[in-house]
């Protein structure tokens, strides 16, 4: 397989979305036509083989009909056969095309409006057609500086606990702050729109050492996402994530009050004792 250089600019950097949800305008509505001819536009900058025509008609192709998650499921699964059309049946071959086709990384945490649900797709295909662990967490370091994996992530933790958890013991301490937030977001038990993780929600103890070590992250939002992984620990464990927040708290800091305050909001309103205690106390 042969990969071209990309051409500059990326065509995700011509993907414009609206900073905010638009009232009476359907989310949905950011993966359209142009959003396919863009996606095809950056594969083919990276992979001269595709098919770009095949692949729009494929995507666009009842998309009208469908709601943001099933579209981005349907262009993604167009994509995975268009990739294997032309990068090769085998699933490196598909992922390296993919990857290679990827734009410029975030470089900050906020300012980017919906622009970044570009990749939406790109997650989705990842989510259910990406089954070799390596691949997938290499493939899920890379969309995270883009979007996010934490939905893409999940079937890994499904079938490789113990493989991702141990990825994850590195990526604590990258120096990409999408990809420390991943640690965290990907990870959460009970994640909004996400799978459930049940073992996870079974037995959250494997992942408390990782939220201790992003406890004092320096960016806040990495800190939210520790703060809500311990409200979903605290929805089935109370005991154990009320727990973790005594101990946090023992050497207080304002990050660490507020990651107290936020994770156990949710029980204080309706009105644990403990909650509202650590609440007290995080002020």
């Amino acid at each position: 397989m042969s990969l071209a250089r990309q051409q500059q600019p990326h065509p995700a950097t011509q993907f414009i979305a609206p900073g905010h949800i638009t009232r009476g305008e359907p989310l949905k509505y950011l993966l359209d036509a142009r959003a396919v001819g863009l996606l095809a536009d950056s594969v083919s900058a990276a992979l001269p083989t595709f098919n770009s025509g095949a692949f729009c008609s494929a995507a666009c192709d009842g998309l009208d009909a469908l709601e943001l998650k099933p579209r981005a499921a349907h262009i993604g699964a167009a994509l995975w056969e268009a990739l294997g059309q032309a990068a090769g049946s085998a699933e490196a071959d598909r992922v390296a095309a993919l990857l290679a086709s990827l734009g410029p990384p975030l470089t900050t945490t906020a300012g980017y409006g919906l622009a970044p649900f570009f990749y939406l797709p790109h997650s989705a295909l990842l989510h259910a057609w990406v089954t070799n662990t390596s691949l997938g967490l290499d493939a899920c370091y890379a969309l995270t500086q883009r979007f996010t994996a934490e939905f893409a992530i999940r079937p890994l933790l499904l079938r490789d606990q113990a493989a991702v958890l141990a990825t994850f013991d590195g990526w604590v301490g990258d120096p990409n702050p999408h990809v420390r937030r991943l640690v965290s977001e990907g990870s959460r038990p009970r994640l909004p729109w996400g799978e459930r993780l049940p073992a996870l929600d079974a037995d959250p103890t494997p992942m408390l050492p990782l939220l201790d070590r992003l406890l004092d992250d320096p960016d806040l939002y990495v800190r939210r996402s520790v703060a809500n992984h311990i409200g979903d620990i605290a929805k089935r464990h109370p005991a154990l994530a009320f727990d973790r927040c005594e101990r946090w708290l023992a050497a207080p800091t304002k990050e660490r009050n507020w990651v107290v305050r936020h994770a156990v909001r949710h029980p204080a309103k309706l009105g644990v004792a403990a909650a509202l205690e650590l609440r007290r106390r995080a002020k």
